[in-house]
């Protein structure tokens, strides 16, 4: 008979919790203080806890420890021999500074750095790779006015809070390396001031982020960056002219151009007509020595970066909070990067056999079980052997187990 070969020693949960280092966990608490004015709810049973609330998508803190009822006893693994009451979980998401987490995630980052390098893309220019980066911000509406929120206040004068996310990750890479939380009303200009940026590096970015004397001093350190021009911009031509319509008329660039910025610096002016869609973009850089193809496909890959969004918004619990404070709402989104980082290294031992959605869903679905998360993701379709459910296992009775509407013939047979 054949056995099951998929089975593994512990349960997903613990599976997907053995990617962070327990000895991560311990430096952070270190660094921080953070377990020192508490007995049973330490930093690392709060991590445990949220990341199932997370990844298991509960709406509320009652919620997820009534599901921590059904996972018995799975925890053991995880050194958990107790549940948390709710409120003492309550009061930790409340009271503990959420910056451990912060700091945890971003000793995970560094530990797995090797095996998130981004996916090669090439250019007609030659370009350093791991040093064109791409940032962005999203915002993540709450339901108490915690943060303030972006917007004007409404006729009743209530409005909803909102915190942002700023994130900065490799051009074609999918996981951030820097992240920083805001409230929604903080202007993107803002995050400019807390970037370190490197010389000879590449960053890309949209229209939210245009300052032009950040720009200028880019500029004189050696440092580059691609974006696009704002409509209401103001400038000077210096050099350069439109291509003829020939050359453009079924899409392609209509003019590269060198231009002065009003109140900044000078820049190049690329206007492209996009293939597809026909529409007209303006893209703005100090990438004076590159070719015009070279700038429009660097801004082409930043949408990558709105993958990453897309991926924490769709696949973990971030629409309903299992705290109304400041620190527990900023601590579920910190988990929240932790579990999306997580899934990023497992999709990339996968070999990204599977979407990255279809694999945090099985994971989701299918906490408590034994299977080896890794490897039935990486099997392919099952061959017939592994899919008749009568050989999965060696069996001492016979396999006669049914539905309560099922007529089992033999037994009314033999009653008879």
């Amino acid at each position: 008979m054949a056995k099951n070969t998929y089975l593994s020693g512990q349960p997903i949960l613990c599976q997907l919790l053995s990617f962070v280092p327990k000895d991560l966990i311990d430096q952070s608490v270190h660094e921080h203080q953070s377990d020192r004015y508490y007995k049973t709810m330490t930093t690392y049973k709060q991590l445990v806890f949220l990341f199932y609330g997370v990844v298991m998508r509960c709406k509320s803190l009652n919620n997820l420890c009534k599901n921590l009822l059904l996972l018995e006893d799975k925890l053991t693994y995880l050194g958990i021999d107790q549940l948390p009451a709710v409120s003492t979980l309550s009061d930790a998401n409340i009271n503990r500074n959420s910056d451990v987490f912060a700091t945890i995630y971003q000793k995970l980052y560094r530990y797995y750095q090797d095996q998130l390098q981004p996916t090669l893309c090439h250019f007609r220019d030659a370009l350093d790779m791991d040093k064109v980066f791409c940032f962005d911000s999203s915002t993540i509406t709450l339901f108490v006015d915690v943060f303030k929120g972006a917007g004007r206040n409404t006729l009743t004068g209530k409005k909803k809070g909102g915190l942002k996310i700023h994130t900065k990750m490799p051009l074609t890479g999918f996981v951030p390396d820097l992240v920083t939380l805001s409230a929604a009303a903080c202007n993107d200009k803002a995050f400019l001031g807390q970037l370190e940026v490197e010389k000879g590096a590449v960053y890309i970015f949209d229209k939210g982020y245009a300052h032009y004397q950040v720009w200028g001093e880019w500029t004189k350190q050696g440092v580059f960056y691609v974006t696009r021009l704002n409509e209401n911009a103001g400038y000077e031509i210096l050099s350069g002219q439109l291509n003829h319509i020939s050359q453009y008329a079924d899409g392609g660039i209509i003019s590269d151009q060198r231009i002065l910025l009003k109140d900044g610096p000078e820049a190049r002016l690329v206007i492209f007509k996009d293939y597809a869609s026909g529409k007209t973009l303006q893209f703005l850089s100090n990438m004076f020595d590159y070719e015009a193809m070279t700038i429009i496909q660097l801004y082409k890959y930043r949408w990558n970066i709105e993958v990453l969004f897309k991926q924490l918004k769709q696949n973990f619990e971030l629409c309903y909070f299992f705290s109304d404070s400041s620190e527990g709402i900023k601590t579920q989104i910190w988990i929240a990067l932790i579990a999306q980082l997580i899934f990023s290294v497992i999709h990339r031992q996968i070999k990204e056999a599977e979407a990255f959605v279809t694999l945090v869903n099985v994971a989701s679905n299918n906490m408590t079980s034994y299977v080896g998360l890794v490897k039935i993701m990486k099997s392919g379709r099952l061959r017939p052997q592994e899919r008749n459910l009568k050989i999965v296992q060696l069996q001492l009775f016979d396999y006669k187990k049914g539905g309560v509407l099922q007529n089992n013939t033999e037994s009314s047979l033999d009653s008879s």
